[in-house]
């Protein structure tokens, strides 16, 4: 995967990049409508989302602004992880899905048999983080072999010296995300070649200040989550440099950005279902979602697109709408 060549030139906006020309469908479908009197009626309506803690942060910001700008309009966010995000999803009970992986083949057969169209719109790019207790001071890195060894089914390994035989005789205890987690899925493709292939003996859960909260506590902690929360909490767990091949390489908005740490950069996503863009707050949404709200990214921790992805997601969002209309 590369994820080079998008960083915004200096001193341009995101919103400036895209062009507004082709946004007059979701404009006519959203136009606030006016009353007999002449005042302006307010907006109303609701947006439903639900799925990856991950993706979450992002999604929470632009809705928090949407709203600011669109007092009418509810937006709620739910936290499922991908996978529990996807059985909503399918289950019509959301409009648009965060998701820290694309949707799998079984959930993409299950859409087709329900007749569940829509779209896969990349949104920011974000690097998984290996953490460790900021107290621990004698891992300076860890290879892509070695994680394999910690994490793979079967692992024997129980104590930090068993990683490599300098390292001190301390019982190494594991946490990450559970198993309908994106990240899950991603971490375990990553690192074992197989999506779902890990030890089943660690602390899991959906909830990524869980991990951060057992890892600060825990002297021998070693845990994984996506670069927001580990920057949002980088005086609590501490960064491991992983090795994979070409030296060690921290996660940092430039190590993701220009692809060198790697194989643990990767894209986010959110999924929207055709049918609810026929709602005109859902499809002024994520119109602002990929418009004004590509700002807030970095501000949560994550990694712009090229302005060209953000131009393809919307000619997306674009076709959906006049196939609506027709």
């Amino acid at each position: 995967m590369s994820i080079d060549r998008f960083i915004r030139p200096p001193g341009q906006s995101a919103r400036s990049l895209f062009s507004r020309s082709g946004l007059i469908l979701i404009l006519l479908v959203a136009v606030i409508v006016l009353s007999s009197c002449g005042r302006r009626e307010l907006m109303t309506g609701y947006v439903r989302i639900d799925g990856s803690s991950t993706v979450f942060p992002i999604t929470e910001a632009v809705a928090e602004e949407f709203m600011i700008a669109n007092p009418g309009i509810r937006v709620s966010i739910g936290v499922s992880g991908t996978g529990g995000g996807f059985k909503k999803f399918l289950n019509r009970e959301t409009d648009i899905q965060n998701a820290s992986r694309t949707i799998s083949p079984g959930e993409a057969r299950e859409a087709e048999e329900r007749g569940i169209e829509y779209l896969e719109l990349p949104v920011a790019y974000d690097g998984l983080t290996v953490i460790v207790n900021p107290r621990n001071d004698w891992v300076d890195s860890l290879t892509v072999e070695e994680l394999r060894a910690i994490w793979e089914p079967g692992s024997t390994i129980q104590k930090w010296s068993d990683v490599r035989p300098e390292w001190p005789d301390i019982p190494l205890r594991l946490y990450g995300p559970g198993t309908d987690s994106g990240t899950f899925d991603y971490f375990t493709e990553a690192i074992m070649g197989e999506p779902g292939a890990s030890r089943p003996d660690y602390t899991a859960s959906e909830d990524d200040n869980v991990l951060i909260t057992g890892v600060q506590g825990d002297l021998g902690g070693l845990g994984y989550l996506g670069y927001a929360y580990y920057y949002e909490n980088r005086d609590k767990v501490k960064a491991v440099p992983i090795d994979g091949g070409s030296g060690p390489v921290l996660p940092t908005a430039e190590s993701i950005n220009s692809g060198r740490y790697s194989p643990l950069s990767r894209p986010v996503l959110i999924y929207v279902n055709k049918e609810s863009l026929a709602r005109p707050e859902v499809a002024m949404f994520v119109e602002y979602y990929l418009t004004t709200g590509a700002e807030f990214i970095p501000d949560v921790g994550y990694v712009q697109m090229p302005p060209s992805e953000y131009e393809t997601a919307l000619q997306k969002v674009r076709e959906a709408i006049e196939e609506l209309t027709e």
